[in-house]
């Protein structure tokens, strides 16, 4: 009965200004609540076109973002965002309507769909599993090793086809009758987070068959736990990339990688964009998070890999050196020291280190980057790099 007293949908209505109003070309309308009743709800009158009625894929990027701030950063969010309640204005913003039904995200399932993402982009379907109980999808009970076989089974080949080409119908897959086999639950909460995404998906799939939600959902993903300080996200971070106890560089590189296609409010702009510039600008932005209190925990992990990297270059500095000094003597010297496959590992995940970090632009010390790549030639010089 709370969707028909109007004063409830005004407050709604005012929160949601408040928290998202402020987004770039998001358009919220103003609730006057004080001339409110409980049948009668007045507010500022929007023009516009609906959202599935022109063809706009920008504005449609700019909901996709609008409803990740509501699902994974505030956790306050529009429950029924169907076609109706999107416009277009006519100074070209995306105006959301009708406050009516709003729902709670709480921060476990925000960080549990997060680490859904995650999983599921990096094969680990094991994890997947387990988030699958966080999310109340499966209950406690489950088998998870059955269960991680059969997720494989529906999943895999959807997700060998890449992030980008990813969509809702290729994750639906079989999923029926693995749901049905393991008693899988749709809890509330989730039909409705689902339907605000594929809402805006159905809407684009009409004049571009080829967009995936996922595709632009999954950089901001990626941004955010490279970024939150949450410790759910910082221990899902860590076990991301550190497989045996070995760091997967190319999990980062990944992860940095979709992070550079995240549209956020400096980077989702209507007027096309040099796409090099972009793209340093937001590995400048990621970098330089690690410089903040926030950041402290990636930039740790960093420093731990370079330190390792250092010994490692020491150690082939040392092995380079005594050999070039072996090959004058007229005797055989003892065997000079030479890297084990660790120390291998860790110098060729110190090279690639530092050419991330060269890619941060620095043009008011280009010194800097011209000594930066003449440690990448020493580097390529002792290591085999693929």
């Amino acid at each position: 009965m709370q969707e028909m007293d109007y004063r409830e949908e005004a407050r709604n209505g005012l929160k949601f200004r408040e928290l998202y109003g402020k987004l770039r070309d998001v358009m919220v309308p103003e609730m006057y609540l004080e001339q409110t009743r409980r049948r009668v709800l007045i507010m500022e009158w929007v023009e516009g076109e609906r959202l599935s009625e022109v063809r706009d894929q920008y504005l449609v990027e700019v909901g996709v973002y609008c409803s990740l701030s509501q699902l994974l950063e505030y956790g306050f969010y529009h429950a029924d965002p169907h076609p109706g309640n999107l416009l277009r204005t006519v100074d070209g913003k995306l105006a959301y309507l009708d406050f009516g039904m709003m729902g709670e995200f709480r921060q476990e399932l925000r960080d549990g769909f997060i680490e859904a993402c995650l999983h599921l982009v990096n094969r680990d379907f094991d994890g997947l599993a387990k988030d699958f109980v966080t999310l109340g999808l499966l209950p406690a009970t489950a088998q998870k090793d059955e269960v991680t076989k059969a997720l494989t089974g529906v999943f895999e080949s959807a997700v060998n086809k890449g992030v980008q080409n990813i969509s809702f119908g290729d994750l639906s897959g079989n999923l029926g009758q693995t749901m049905y086999k393991f008693k899988f639950q749709i809890p509330s909460y989730f039909s409705l987070v689902i339907r605000s995404l594929a809402v805006l998906e159905g809407i684009a799939i009409s004049f571009n068959p080829n967009y995936k939600v996922l595709s632009s959902s999954y950089p901001w993903i990626a941004r955010k736990v490279l970024t939150d300080n949450s410790p759910n996200l910082r221990s899902t971070l860590y076990t991301l990339l550190y497989k045996d106890g070995t760091f997967q560089i190319d999990r980062l590189e990944s992860l940095l990688t979709e992070s550079l296609r995240a549209r956020t409010e400096q980077t989702l702009v209507r007027t096309q964009q040099d796409e090099s510039d972009s793209s340093r600008f937001a590995i400048k932005q990621v970098l330089s998070f690690t410089l903040t209190e926030q950041g402290a925990f990636v930039k740790d992990l960093l420093l731990q890999e370079i330190a390792k990297g250092l010994d490692a270059l020491g150690v082939a500095t040392l092995s380079s050196v005594t050999s070039a000094a072996a090959s004058r003597l007229p005797f055989a010297p003892s065997p000079s020291p030479s890297l084990n496959n660790e120390e291998a590992t860790n110098l060729r995940n110190l090279y690639r280190l530092l050419l991330l970090v060269a890619k941060t632009p620095q043009k008011e010390n280009s010194s800097r980057v011209s000594k930066t790549f003449n440690i990448h030639e020493r580097l390529s010089m002792m290591i085999y790099v693929e």
